[in-house]
């Protein structure tokens, strides 16, 4: 069977892609394609970064020879910018190449990398895309080869067998920044909080804690904010596991593992419809769904669900239905391997 190098960031990189490929590895088509990941990316600063590089890009050029298929995943700017090094030098060499966005269309279509997107979009032998909400955006801008959808999966969690008690958490995991809409999800529970004096919202990320502590000072609910930092491994589950709602009032994503995370922990989710998440949200059926920057509209659905019992327990049910079917990793998996079967 034909071996396949994935091209991808480090395994100690925090972001989705990594979540992902890590994902790929624990199935049977990682051994079946024989598949190699070839790391481009840490977490480390600029030095360390382009050692990194210089080092993978080495290792690169010794193995490609003996590899049939590239997979490279990528998603904004500088990652394109990083990854068309390896595109060309795969394309020169006449292997097959997969290149598999990591993004939401807007920030494809608004950037400056615009001739280098389109140079690996026209000449890969197929381009993966998220969600069909994205491949119709990306389409219009930008001549493409083939397209094939294929979601992010959800990784269902290895719990103990102690059942976590839930608490009144509001849960949100990921960068602490404008683009993720963490400020107006500060501003909205603040509308709400004094209501709620027994709910907290729960920031677990990196990015710009100091503002966002500012604001949420300024806002008078202090008291009813905690920030995390990062984090992983069983104090992320544990975090999911306690909380009863999950929140992302982002306004720009591919498809977001933190959401697909809350659907494996059977969490109700508020969140925006951006990238490929339109792909699948329906609104008080699966999700309570807001436009991005739409702070009284993001504080209504909080007090609504803070509010519900029965709400919360019927997105649940929603939640776990898709990270059992649609998102599941067997599900993805099988996609994946008719994928490489039909480039072979």
């Amino acid at each position: 069977m034909s071996k396949i190098l994935v091209v991808a960031p480090g395994r100690k990189t925090r972001g989705g892609i990594t979540s992902v490929i890590k994902a790929y590895e624990q199935t049977k088509i990682w051994e079946k394609y024989r598949c190699k990941w070839i790391e481009t990316y840490i977490d480390r600063n600029t030095f360390f970064k382009i050692l990194f590089f210089v080092k993978s890009f080495a290792v690169y050029l010794v193995v490609l020879p003996f590899y049939k298929i590239v997979h490279i995943h990528f998603s904004w700017t500088t990652s394109a910018y990083r990854k068309l090094f390896f595109f060309i030098y795969a394309k020169l060499l006449g292997k097959k190449i997969i290149i598999h966005l990591h993004s939401g269309a807007e920030p494809i279509i608004q950037s400056k990398a615009q001739k280098v997107y389109q140079y690996m979009f026209k000449n890969a032998d197929v381009t993966v895309l998220l969600a069909k909400a994205i491949k119709l955006q990306i389409e219009e801008y930008f001549e493409i080869k083939k397209t094939e959808i294929i979601f992010n999966p959800c990784l269902i969690p290895k719990l103990g067998e102690d059942l976590v008690e839930k608490e009144s958490i509001i849960f949100f995991a990921g960068t602490i920044t404008e683009k993720k809409g963490t400020n107006d999800l500060i501003q909205a529970f603040s509308k709400v909080a004094h209501t709620f004096p027994n709910w907290t919202l729960v920031l677990a990320g990196n990015g710009d804690i100091e503002k966002s502590e500012a604001l949420s000072e300024k806002l008078r609910i202090r008291n009813q904010i905690k920030f995390t930092g990062w984090i992983s491994g069983n104090e992320k589950n544990e975090l999911f596991s306690k909380a009863s709602i999950f929140c992302l009032p982002s306004y720009t994503e591919g498809f977001p593992m933190a959401v697909l995370d809350a659907w494996a922990f059977g969490l109700p989710v508020i969140t925006t419809p951006v990238g490929g998440l339109p792909d699948v949200l329906l609104h008080g059926e699966n999700s309570l769904v807001f436009q991005p920057g739409d702070i009284d509209g993001l504080a209504e659905n909080l007090e609504i669900l803070m509010n519900d019992v029965k709400l919360r327990q019927k997105l649940s049910k929603a939640s776990l239905q898709l990270s059992n079917n649609l998102f599941h990793i067997k599900t993805i998996s099988t996609q994946l391997d008719k994928l490489y079967t039909s480039i072979v």
